[in-house]
């Protein structure tokens, strides 16, 4: 399995995948006329989650051709403004769209409420149900389906923050369709097949799984760690995943300034997909007072070898 990177105007939407990370924007703080605010989106099977919504989120998401019907959940990392100052923008088109159903914003105590107070005055009478679900800059899982959970981890910011973790749960077993067919399994069997249970026919003889079924396709996790300080301890709450996207506010010259603003380098992230046991790192949250991008790269790819350089329109396929 290898990831897939694509920038968006080069983007074949013919290619097939079930897990994808979508790049609105990649800048810092202060706004340049090369990236946006940060605000990243996850389409897992059709469904579509939003990481931190900045200025300028709402337009980059049509760019993507993504549609606003399928956006149900949005995940705040902390309440700067480069991170949730589109999300008012963002709530009143999703009104004027006039689908129902519900969106879940996931922010801490402070954040519901301010931002409630913003909604009840610029997107009255909406047509979905609005809801907050209250985190906190603790370890823990905040939304779990049947196909996978999604869990915080405390960073190390001037506010409260936290990043996440996107997991698959395991999948089932694949059926070897010859081989059920030649030994007449029942399709009432086949959910228990697929969940790893042999299969005893009508004379007694035991037919072992893994005669009926080959091994489940891997399970893919994405990780996202927003605005911190450099935490040597993180890569164990990680832990493996496909994708790492770690901030890369600053370069290594620049070390003692990061640690002031609870910001990190680009060497920094490396070293947290190393020893995390990233596959990819991508990078993000770029200072403005680079010019270069490819700069990041270069100083995470002397720790790590696999860095992918984040930018507006990014697509990568996790799958």
């Amino acid at each position: 399995m290898g990831l897939k990177s694509h920038p968006l105007d080069f983007y074949q939407p013919n290619i097939v995948s079930t897990f994808s990370i979508h790049t609105l924007g990649c800048g810092s703080a202060k706004p340049t006329l090369r990236h946006q605010p940060s605000s990243t989106v996850i389409d897992y099977r059709g469904n579509l989650f939003m990481i931190d919504c900045g200025e300028g989120a709402q337009l980059a998401f049509q760019r993507h051709k993504l549609k606003f019907s399928r956006l149900g959940h949005i995940f705040l990392t902390h309440l700067h403004g480069d991170h949730v100052l589109g999300l008012p923008g963002m709530i009143s088109t999703l009104g004027l769209g006039g689908a129902g159903g519900k969106m879940v914003i996931h922010t801490f105590e402070d954040g519901a409420k301010i931002l409630g107070d913003i909604f009840s005055f610029f997107a009255r009478d909406l047509p979905f149900k609005l809801e907050f679900n209250i985190i906190k800059p603790e370890e823990a899982v905040i939304l779990e389906t049947d196909s996978f959970h999604i869990r915080t981890i405390p960073l190390a910011h001037r506010i409260p923050t936290v990043g996440y973790v996107f997991e698959e749960k395991s999948k089932p077993r694949h059926i070897i369709r010859d081989m059920v067919d030649f030994h007449k399994v029942p399709f009432s069997m086949i959910n228990r097949i697929k969940a790893g249970e042999d299969f005893t026919r009508p004379d007694g003889i035991v037919i072992p799984n893994k005669v009926l079924t080959a091994d489940p396709s891997p399970c893919l996790s994405y990780a996202h760690i927003g605005d911190t300080a450099y935490i040597p301890g993180i890569a164990e709450k990680i832990g493996p995943v496909d994708l790492l996207y770690h901030e890369t506010t600053y370069l290594n010259c620049h070390k003692a300034e990061a640690k002031n603003r609870a910001h990190s380098t680009a060497q920094q992230a490396a070293t947290v997909a190393r020893d995390a046991g990233a596959k990819a790192l991508l990078t993000g949250h770029y200072s403005s007072r680079y010019k270069n991008d490819e700069d990041f790269r270069k100083e995470a790819l002397e720790v790590f070898p696999n860095v992918i350089l984040n930018r507006e329109g990014l697509v990568t396929h996790l799958d």
